[in-house]
Parts: C-alpha cells; sequence; structure tokens
C-alpha cells in the first residue's frame, strides 16, 4: 500500500462532539486534544513521515473569550505535558502561523517545543497554530513586494519556488492527503497553496472520536486513487 509521506488534518467537530453529550464545549476541546495524541502515535506507527494539524485558526480569535481563553489553556497543557514524551519518541514539532500578537507566554512554549525537538526526525509534528492560509499568502507576498521595492528581486524572478520558499512551510513537503473529520467538506483557509495537488478525504466523525481506525482508513483510500497532477499518467506509474 502506498502511504502518504504527508497527511494534514482539519481536526473539526468538538463542539458539536460535546453538544451531543450534553456536555460544555471545552469538554469537547479536551477530547480532542487526547485524540490529537493518539493520531500522533498511530501517524508514526502507519509509516507517516509528516502530520500537519489545524489547530488553531486565524480566524478561531472570533470565538467568545471563554472558549478561546480555553483552547489557550489547552494548548499550553498539551505542551507542557506532552512536549517531553514528544520528544522521546523522536518527534520533530515545528509550528506554522502568525506568531506576531502571540502573548509571550505563548510565543515561549511554541518556540520551546520547537529548539527542544529540532535534532527529532521520527515524525515531524507541524501545529498549524493562529495560522490561516490567505494570510500566509498575503505576509509572503509583501516580502516579495519588499525586496521588489528594494531592488532586490524583479517581477521576472519570482517563480512559483521562490514564492513558497517565503511561506511558513518552507522547507516542509506539500500534504499528499489531507483529512477533514465532522462530515463537512471544505478546507476552511487551511493550506490553500500548498493542497493544490493534495488528496482529499472527508470523513463523518466528529474529531474526538477520530482514531488509529479512521486514520488507517483514509490511508486506504489515498492509496486507491490515481494521481496525476495535471498530466494524464498516474504519478509514478510507467509510461
Amino acid at each position: 500500500m502506498t502511504t502518504p509521506a504527508h497527511v494534514a488534518i482539519i481536526m473539526d467537530g468538538n463542539g458539536r462532539w460535546a453538544k451531543a453529550r450534553g456536555l460544555p464545549r471545552v469538554a469537547g476541546h479536551r477530547a480532542g486534544v487526547e485524540a490529537l495524541r493518539q493520531t500522533v502515535r498511530a501517524a508514526g506507527e502507519l509509516g507517516v513521515s509528516w502530520l500537519t494539524v489545524y489547530a488553531f485558526s486565524s480566524e478561531n480569535w472570533s470565538r467568545p473569550k471563554s472558549e478561546v481563553s480555553d483552547l489557550m489553556g489547552l494548548l499550553k497543557l498539551f505542551i507542557r505535558r506532552d512536549l517531553a514524551e514528544l520528544h522521546q519518541s523522536g518527534v520533530r514539532v515545528r509550528i506554522i502561523g502568525d506568531r506576531s500578537g502571540l502573548e509571550g507566554d505563548i510565543k515561549a512554549l511554541l518556540e520551546e517545543a520547537e529548539t527542544l525537538t529540532r535534532g527529532n526526525s521520527a515524525l515531524n509534528l507541524v501545529i498549524a497554530f493562529n495560522y490561516g492560509s490567505r494570510d500566509e499568502i498575503v505576509r509572503a507576498a509583501r516580502k516579495i513586494a519588499a525586496a521588489a521595492a528594494a531592488g532586490d528581486v524583479t517581477p521576472e524572478a519570482i517563480t512559483a519556488e521562490s514564492f513558497a520558499a517565503l511561506l511558513d512551510t518552507a522547507e516542509i513537503p506539500d500534504p499528499d492527503l489531507v483529512i477533514r473529520t465532522s462530515g463537512e467538506i471544505r478546507l476552511s483557509n487551511f493550506l490553500l497553496w500548498q493542497a493544490a495537488y493534495s488528496e482529499f478525504v472527508f470523513l463523518p466523525c466528529f474529531w474526538p472520536d477520530f482514531g488509529r481506525a479512521h486514520l488507517a482508513e483514509a490511508l486506504q483510500a489515498f492509496a486507491a486513487r490515481e494521481r496525476r497532477f495535471g498530466g494524464v499518467i498516474a504519478h509514478g506509474a510507467a509510461s
């Protein structure tokens, strides 16, 4: 079976999972953190090299302050409690998203996670935090515009490759497979540039119910696809 090197997941449905059980939304987010732990383990065991998770979007700040506070608390708890285990397991943590306006303690935790695990290579865990793909693309465009204004680059010299090198995901391979839980069928401003030729699997389960079996199901669906990347012959097939 062909295993995707890079799997990206939109972890959706925490709130609806909690509502269906008569629980507060924060209970769904807590259950979602446990699902993330299990998924990180399963991804490594199933041969995935890169796992990117959509943890907190730049639009999530518009949620009620109490819920945002709960989410920040869970992020801190996840890093403080799980970072040592991730490091011991050889997981390298990378963060994508805009850090410029983050609180100092959050920013410090993110930097600690990256610094501690920088030398690891068993699995690359990319956490999209305060991330929005349109914002990412605009920030990259501003860098190119500034370089052009300074005379450091000409418009003709700008390529897809040089532009991609200015994105948050520079040096990170594009996702082969994007999974979204909860039955919603949209990207929600996630990896718009990078997912140009990704395969998609949309699962009906809410994120807290997601486990190894769901990941294996998505990987099997991926293995059955023919990836042509705009061509006629499937990628990797003989001519």
